[in-house]
């Protein structure tokens, strides 16, 4: 009986292990295969050519859900730090901020319009993200039929079909943001994620080359990364590397140590850069947002404020002083110990949700800072 038994415990070891060797080496088939659409691609139908004179095609708009982007958390000083005082209101300028993937289903290639698990999800970023450009005189953000978290794990054309359709929502979107706002106020661009390759195509089609790039004072082009030599010469501005310039891009993807960013790496290299070539082991931009500059090392002491939520991530604390930043030679910007957050950190202590959350005030000083010295200059 006893023989029996451990028969039956080390059968169970076996199976154990195995199941361990299964997860670490085929993790990024079992993901793709929980999260990839099996479906095939449909065309979405052209939106209308007035379709985002309607308000119901925003998340947010003048007049419509700013109580999602006017927040001002505030500080928490469990630690026995006090907050840095906030800098003056900066001069009017106005947000376009496209929101990342909050679709998450594998029944389609892209969410439609009014998915309300897609659409709850993208406003709780919102919030999260959008918040601290809330200084603002103006915010839009799109409602848009984005590409569903499948898109990314795969190198099926279903899944360049999905962005493309992503992307003609959001362009519609942002003519319709020019032409509705006043001609002469500066323009900060957001987005995050899948919001920062549609911001990428943007500056490439949209901005690059016309009058309309003298008017950025900033393009926050964040967890995505941006090859220095496939992309940022055809993005329309240069890299920022002074925390008073403006007319520039900032770029970050966050990391606890130890860091390993090999998924996304790979995903890098296989993927095709603006100039049409393989982005390959090209260097990755990373801009440090407690400095405000490309590269470099600043202690959590530069931290003026990271943003702690709260479980469902809808409401939230800052607390300064609390994470460090480094960017790495990798391209990966470093935040050394992981620190509590919640439990959205993706594997290789890839903390991609929070990366505007951990250095929440340093962005919204950094961006009034750009937009005063953008008046100054005109």
């Amino acid at each position: 009986m006893a023989k029996k038994f451990l028969y039956i415990v080390a059968v169970i070891i076996v199976l154990v292990i195995a199941g361990l060797i299964i997860l670490r080496v085929w993790a990024n088939e079992l993901t793709a295969l929980a999260f990839v659409p099996t479906e095939e691609f449909v065309e979405q139908e052209a939106l209308a050519e007035n379709a985002y004179a309607e308000p119901d095609m925003w998340f947010v708009r003048p007049g419509e859900g700013e109580e999602l982007i006017r927040w001002q958390p505030e500080y928490t000083n469990d630690r026995g730090l006090l907050p840095t005082p906030a800098e003056p209101s900066p001069p009017d300028f106005a947000v376009f901020f496209v929101h990342p993937t909050s679709y998450l289903s594998r029944s389609s290639w892209n969410a439609e319009l009014g998915d309300e698990e897609a659409e709850r999800v993208a406003r709780v970023y919102l919030r999260g993200m959008a918040s601290p450009l809330g200084k603002a005189s103006e915010i839009w953000a799109p409602r848009y039929r984005q590409a569903t978290i499948g898109a990314f794990m795969t190198d099926k054309p279903e899944a360049q079909m999905a962005f493309d359709t992503a992307y003609r929502d959001v362009a519609q979107a942002f003519a319709h943001f020019v032409d509705s706002i006043d001609p002469d106020l500066p323009i900060v661009l957001a987005g995050h994620s899948q919001g920062s390759l549609h911001m990428m195509s943007l500056l490439n089609e949209q901005v690059a080359d016309t009058e309309l790039a003298e008017r950025i004072v900033a393009a926050y082009v964040i967890g995505w990364p941006i090859s220095e030599t496939h992309d940022l010469p055809l993005m329309g501005l240069p890299a920022c590397t002074a925390p008073d310039q403006a007319g520039c891009i900032l770029s970050w993807a966050s990391y606890a140590e130890p860091a390993d960013p090999s998924q996304v790496k790979a995903y890098y290299s296989r993927s095709i850069g603006l100039n049409d070539e393989p982005r390959g082991n090209s260097p990755v931009l990373c801009t440090n947002p407690l400095t405000g500059t490309r590269g470099g090392t600043a202690p959590a002491s530069a931290n003026l404020g990271t943003l702690v939520p709260e479980t469902d991530l809808t409401d939230g604390t800052l607390l300064s002083g609390a994470i460090p930043a480094s960017c790495d030679p990798r391209g990966i910007l470093l935040i050394g110990d992981p620190p509590d957050l919640g439990r959205y950190v993706l594997p290789g202590n890839d903390y991609h949700v929070y990366d505007i959350p951990l250095f929440w005030a340093n962005m919204q000083v950094d961006v009034a800072r750009r937009v005063s010295t953008w008046t100054e200059n005109r």
